[in-house]
Formats: C-alpha cells, sequence, structure tokens
C-alpha cells in the first residue's frame, strides 16, 4: 500500500519514482528561475520581457502536450482498507 502512494502517479505518466523525481525537481527550478525573471521583470520592466511566459509555455509542452499518460490500476475492494 505504502509503496504504491510513491510509484501510482509516476508510473501514469510512464516513468519511475527517481524519473519522476528527477523531473519534478526539473520543473521546480525552471519555475524558480522563471519567478525571478519575473521578479527582475516587475522592477525592471524592459528586462526579462517575454522569459516568463516563454518559460511557462516550455513547461507546458513538457507536462501536458507531450506527455504520455496510463490510467492508474483500478484499486480492488479487497486491497483498500478502511
Amino acid at each position: 500500500m505504502i509503496r504504491r502512494l510513491f510509484t501510482e502517479h509516476p508510473a501514469s505518466v510512464n516513468e519511475t519514482y527517481f524519473q519522476h523525481l528527477c523531473a519534478a525537481m526539473s520543473f521546480a527550478t525552471a519555475m524558480a528561475v522563471a519567478t525571478l525573471a519575473c521578479l527582475v521583470h516587475a522592477f525592471l520592466p524592459f528586462l526579462c520581457v517575454t522569459t516568463g511566459s516563454r518559460k511557462i509555455t516550455e513547461l507546458h509542452d513538457r507536462m501536458v502536450a507531450n506527455r504520455v499518460i496510463h490510467p492508474a490500476p483500478a484499486m480492488h475492494e479487497d486491497t483498500v482498507k478502511a
């Protein structure tokens, strides 16, 4: 049961736990960099003009447009614990 908590979602996007960990960390890093660029742009609007929107588009393409989704395996009543 516990193992499934860590593997069910990664498997649904055709990844192992560690592949999913690395992918999620790369998204987090990209979003952190984009956040900093947006903060710079907020104070200096002539800098980083398209960085935030470009990064959102890139991340959307990686996360949504180009992913492979596999449905999660059905849970049987005998495996569900109340």
